[in-house]
């Protein structure tokens, strides 16, 4: 069964709904507001310096935030390591998975991941997809729920990652406006998706829900610069990633499996919440973050939807 209509609807509802509130309204839950009456666009962002490590000292005098290629004054920006995090595994269960060490990997890295989220604040679901997205365990702080709900997991016929992602992103998107993620573990053989890479990097990049993508089983790393071009969908997913604020792991042993989780991890509890007021035309818009330190990188998203005024 393909769910690119249910999906389609879903989005368009948080769309048409996320314009017109605080840009960090949330279910419930606790979380760094922003002290503003008029409506605000909130990007989370992550800086690293050019040795990779993670910078958390910054004022908004530091960043530059271009809209649709104007400059936007930054309105507000605050640090979070505080509020829960909501990480969304979403494990590719198509029959390709069966291939090498795909199963054991997945297993490894989701194992990772919950060891080292926080029981009793954060929250972890766990999904499975082949041409249908399943939700074998919805959000909890019982992590014991979601290892066994790994061995659910079937690897069996075709696959749609896109469709996937971009159902799981409108999921996440009920979750924390903040400190969320989508974590899709998958060998990268996407071949009955409806949507393509872009819509979905669309879809979650306007939803602020970043993806991160472990590539697993028989994947070849990513070329290093100046080198060839990998496969067609594994650079797809690469992009898709980056979109979104999200990132692109190899897990093709256990120490890069290590290294990607506590990358992850690193990212979801050293954010930057910046706000910014939404451009007066209405649609998709492209927006950009950078740190006037060129020595410093800052990943986000790369998109938002504006109501106008």
């Amino acid at each position: 069964m393909h769910y690119r209509r249910a999906t389609l609807l879903i989005v368009l509802a948080l769309l048409a709904g996320f314009p017109a509130r605080s840009a960090m309204a949330q279910l419930d839950q606790p979380q760094a507001t922003f002290k503003s009456s008029v409506d605000l666009v909130s990007v989370t962002a992550v800086v690293r310096d050019k040795k990779g490590r993670v910078v958390r000292t910054l004022t908004p005098k530091d960043l530059v935030v271009t809209d649709a290629g104007h400059p936007r004054a930054i309105v507000d920006m605050q640090t979070d390591d505080q509020s829960p995090a909501s990480v969304a595994l979403l494990v590719d269960g198509s029959g390709s998975m069966r291939l090498g060490s795909a199963t054991v990997s997945s297993q490894q890295i989701c194992e990772m991941i919950l060891a080292n989220l926080r029981r009793d604040h954060d929250l972890a679901a766990l999904m499975s997809f082949d041409t249908r997205l399943l939700t074998l365990r919805e959000f909890t702080q019982e992590f014991d729920r979601i290892r066994s709900g790994l061995g659910e997991v079937e690897a069996f016929g075709s696959t749609s990652i896109y469709d996937a992602i971009a159902g799981t992103a409108a999921v996440v998107a009920n979750r924390t406006q903040n400190r969320r993620a989508v974590v899709v573990i998958t060998d990268g053989a996407d071949n009955a998706s409806s949507y393509t890479p872009e819509e979905v990097a669309w879809i979650s990049s306007t939803i602020d829900v970043p993806v991160y993508v472990f590539a697993v089983g028989e994947l070849n790393p990513l070329p290093s610069p100046g080198t060839p071009n990998g496969p067609e969908q594994r650079n797809a997913l690469f992009e898709l990633a980056r979109a979104t604020g999200g990132d692109y792991f190899y897990a093709s042993s256990p120490s890069l499996v290590s290294q990607s989780t506590n990358k992850l991890l690193e990212e979801l509890r050293h954010q930057y919440l910046i706000a910014f007021e939404p451009g007066a035309s209405s649609g998709l818009r492209r927006i950009e973050i950078r740190a006037r330190n060129t020595d410093l990188k800052v990943r986000s998203r790369k998109w938002y939807s504006s109501g106008g005024d």
